[in-house]
């Protein structure tokens, strides 16, 4: 049995090929199309190809999903050189060759299954469900797996169980000496290395912060400047890895992006090599939206999904049999897999409703979530983001474990950070979800969702006034947006006191928002200022609706917490447990609602100061999602530091660009500091790279601001001068896929790929895995982009901004921008915002490139955002091209990079 049968189909933006017994032929959209709809055809990544040909219907035999089902857990970059690599297959010379190599490495492929492999176990059962599925690889799948003699366990009985353990003590206080520091960062960095004296002094520096604290609610602060190069990872490890061995504390190291805590986690060998120990003494933590939910999946698997959805739940079951932790975004998870099923449910197997029943479940003693929150309170080091040591501060279960020792990496997006999770935002989305929450499946709905009467059953049966609260709430909760409230609101029939609130708000932001006239099809905002009467009118039934919701609420927490009081007989450890998480559910909801209703009796009334409020209609190409009341803290730096720093001991803030823009008193302002008792030690170490010889600002003068058709050519010269390699900046989406559409076409006939953000149905951090693994490629894309992106090598030799980075003027910017300063305000953003693009360009010391702006007019003010001595030169776009082209090395076409061990090819014996 092999894929013989079946023709290959190949098509990107420099043509389309079909590859069957016959030989390989270039072919029409038309003829590809007609051959795909006719018979089964083998492709890689279906989303992307269906795009390529305008065919939204296409589907084959995807060999990704064959990789995942083979693979499950297995990292391999999701192109033709990555699957050649897999199959261990040579890398196709050239376009033409793909589709015939696509059959070669499907029979590779498929020959895995006619012996033993590492991930066999499983693969047999998980066959004949995917058949069930008409998975269509499965007549290819199921005749080559051999039934094995014994019944293969489920995953369910596969995963291993947590064990429950005795609180972890308090961390003792010990002091830090630096020649301790200094020796443990000479182990990190290992034999013969070179000693770095601005690593060295950054360790000495961050120790500080693992000192004993001297005054309640005053951490031991140091906010440190490190430039690229510096060698900041392993300058925080070494004195933090040294207090947790010796005062037996986690020190919680948080970042902003994914790429930086897989850094983190690769870098955790050096501190301990063995990988049982690392597993145990390093653990990486994410929010429970992260992770895969066993009873979600159990649900699905058992006919809650059906077609495509179906299939992709067995290759998920598959891969949680394999996972490392079951975390399905920028875990172990291949993050193209769910991309491959166009959304159809992947986001239904995780717990993002809040909707967890804890000790309720039947799988509470294997749940990956419940692993990572205990492997993380016995650990020496946690690896986390920002906003989860936020909302674990604000809100989180394990209070009697929090951490005392904080080191926050990209430490310059901790006021972003803030500003998001401290804000409020009363929606119809984040209403309904409440609804949804509390009420339970409504109407023909499926799913496993349970309101508060299936959850706490037992309880409000042993309980009366537990019970009277939860009929009360789910009463009160009808009062919420229910499904279809955004069409109801669109033809002026809202439904409700809230529906009737997002239907006058709706109303004024269409008659006051400043760019409504142009209409643009994005968001749509206006400034939550002189109310009309019936705004103020609908404000004031919706604050009683919610008054109406929080109380029951309350209640219901209070009789849970009386119930654990009393311990009644039926309550055993798991009962417990779950009690104990509804009431923490209870707890940030009622909070929730009550800043909702607070937010509504505003309206009408005095603003305050402190805060900043706006309405909003929100919209993507013309298309409303959701329309709300919102609400940010002027300074959201005050609740940071109230949550988190002051129960701290101490707390690392450290960045390469931490005073980009600005000086050390903006880096205080930025951290918290200036809300806090004692003031923060400041440190700085510049970059020891030479920026001078290395790289180059360019700023193209004769492309004008709003030439559209100068920007693409701009973009398209750009790009082939330096042979690929190009990272390219939008500030706006509609201009990025506008550029897109003119050059893609144009530079696939010079085999430079271009990938992009909001146009390739691929996920954000495969597009960067593809970008990194093919020095031809070229990425463009948006904010995600500026920052975070760690690409060092001949892969990224140039990055293009198309202008100068000014802050959107939103309601919000504009209240932020009065208090700071005006136009200062705005600089100091600009320059951070340089500053962090900048600084994707050299990431080692033998890297070069050049740094282009699109900009007419910057102005020469805004320059100091770049590294001293780095030369900037106002050019023209021919000027520009050519320098280009010097400074950059193309990249011949073949060219194969350097292939980590760890990702080799799980085809070759």
């Amino acid at each position: 049995m092999s894929a013989a049968p079946y023709p290959a189909l190949h098509a990107s933006h420099a043509g389309i090929w079909i590859a069957d017994g016959q030989g390989t032929r270039a072919v029409s959209r038309g003829e590809a199309i007609r051959i795909a709809a006719d018979t089964p055809v083998l492709l890689l990544n279906a989303p992307l190809i269906a795009q390529r040909l305008g065919y939204g219907e296409l589907s084959g035999l995807d060999l990704l999903e064959l990789f995942a089902f083979l693979f499950p857990a297995r990292f391999m970059v999701p192109t033709p050189a990555g699957l050649a690599r897999a199959a261990g297959l040579a890398e196709p010379p050239g376009e033409e060759a793909i589709a015939a190599m696509l059959i070669e490495a499907a029979g590779r492929l498929l020959a895995t299954l006619d012996g033993e492999w590492p991930e066999r176990e499983g693969a047999w059962t998980a066959a004949q469900s995917l058949a069930r599925a008409r998975w269509p690889w499965a007549p290819l799948v199921t005749p080559r797996i051999a039934r094995p003699e014994r019944a293969e366990r489920w995953l369910f009985a596969r995963l291993p169980e947590w064990d429950e353990a005795a609180p972890r003590p308090a961390p003792r206080t010990v002091p830090i000496d630096e020649d301790a520091v200094l020796t443990r960062l000479h182990a990190l960095t290992g034999q013969g290395a070179e000693a770095r004296t601005g690593q060295r002094r950054f360790a000495t520096a961050a120790a500080q912060a693992f000192q004993p604290r001297h005054v309640r609610d005053a951490p031991n602060m140091v906010l440190a400047e490190a430039g690229t190069g510096i060698g900041k990872t392993l300058g925080y490890l070494a004195p933090a890895s040294i207090w947790a061995e010796r005062a037996g504390g986690a020190v919680w190291i948080s970042t902003f992006t994914k790429a930086l805590q897989r850094q983190l986690s690769q870098e955790g060998a050096r501190l301990i090599p063995d990988a049982a120990e690392r597993r145990r003494r390093i653990v990486t933590r994410k929010g429970r939206e992260n992770y895969l939910c066993l009873l979600n999946l159990e649900d699905a698997l058992q006919g809650g999904f059906a077609g495509r959805a179906a299939v992709l739940a067995h290759l998920v079951a598959r891969w949680a049999a394999y996972s490392a932790d079951g975390d399905m975004v920028g875990g172990d998870m291949p993050g193209w897999l769910p991309q491959l099923f166009r959304r159809n449910g992947s986001t239904a197997l995780t717990d993002r409703r809040g909707e967890c029943v804890y000790a309720g479940c039947p799988h509470y003693r294997k749940c990956f979530i419940e692993r990572a929150a205990r492997a993380s309170i016995e650990a020496d080091i946690v690896i986390a983001n920002h906003a989860l040591v936020m909302v674990n501060a604000a809100r989180g279960r394990e209070t009697g474990s929090r951490p005392t020792r904080y080191v926050f990496d990209e430490g310059h997006h901790l006021f972003e950070a803030a500003d998001s999770m401290f804000g409020v935002a009363l929606t119809g989305g984040e209403t309904i979800e409440l609804r949804r929450w509390v009420i339970g499946p409504e109407g023909t709905a499926r799913g496993r969702r349970r309101g508060l009467a299936a959850r706490l059953s037992d309880v409000a049966s042993y309980d009366e006034a537990g019970g009277r609260a939860v009929q009360d709430a789910i009463e009160a909760a009808r009062a919420l947006p229910a499904d279809g409230w955004i069409a109801r609101i669109a033809e002026s029939e809202p439904f409700g006191p809230v529906e009737r609130l997002l239907s006058a708000v709706r109303a004024m932001v269409y008659a006051r928002a400043a760019d409504a006239a142009g209409d643009s099809g994005y968001a749509l905002e206006t400034e939550l200022a002189e109310p009309d009467a019936m705004l103020v009118e609908a404000a004031g039934e919706a604050q009683q609706a919610l008054e109406a919701l929080v109380r029951p609420l309350i209640a219901l927490g209070r009789r849970l917490e009386a119930i654990l009081v009393d311990g009644p007989d039926w309550m055993d450890a798991a009962a417990r447990a779950r009690i104990e998480g509804a009431i923490a559910s209870l707890g940030w909801r009622a909070e929730m609602v009550g800043a909702w209703s607070a937010l509504a009796g505003r309206i009408g009334g005095p603003g305050d100061g402190d805060f900043v409020d706006w309405l909003a209609v929100d919209r993507v190409e013309g298309r409303e999602y959701d329309i709300g009341v919102h609400r940010r803290w002027l300074d959201p730096t005050r609740p940071f530091a109230e949550t988190v720093l002051k129960s701290a001991h101490g707390v690392v803030v450290t960045s390469a660009t931490l005073r980009a823009g600005g000086d050390w008193a903006l880096a205080d302002a930025r951290a918290g500091v200036p809300h806090l008792e004692r003031p923060a030690v400041h440190f700085e170490a510049p970059s020891p790279f030479d920026y001078a010889a290395r790289a180059e600002v360019l700023i193209v003068t004769d492309v004008k601001r709003g030439d559209l058709p100068a920007l693409a050519n701009g973009y398209a010269r750009l790009i082939a001068a330096a042979g690929g390699g190009t990272l390219g900046l939008f500030t706006a989406i509609k201009r990025l896929r506008a550029v897109h559409a003119r050059i893609a076409d144009r530079l696939a006939r010079e085999g430079l790929p271009l990938l992009a953000q909001h146009v390739d149905p691929i996920d954000t951090g495969t597009l960067l895995d593809i970008f990194r693994d093919d020095p031809r490629a070229s990425l463009i894309g948006t904010d995600a982009l500026r920052d975070g992106v760690d690409v060092p090598g001949d892969s990224l030799r140039l990055v293009v901004m198309e202008g100068v980075p000014w802050p959107k003027p939103t309601v919000l910017h504009a209240a932020r921008r009065l208090a700071g300063g005006g136009s200062v305000y705005d600089d100091r953003m600009v320059r951070a915002r340089l500053a962090q693009a900048f600084g994707r360009l050299i990431r080692r010391a033998d890297d070069r490139g050049a740094f282009v702006l699109m900009s007419s007019a910057c102005p020469s003010r805004l320059l100091d955002a770049f590294p001293p001595g780095t030369p900037v030169r106002r050019v023209t776009l021919d000027e520009a091209t050519a320098r280009v082209r010097n400074l950059a090395k193309p990249i011949p076409i073949g060219h194969e990079m350097a292939e980590p061990a760890e990702r080799s090819h799980p085809c070759r014996s």
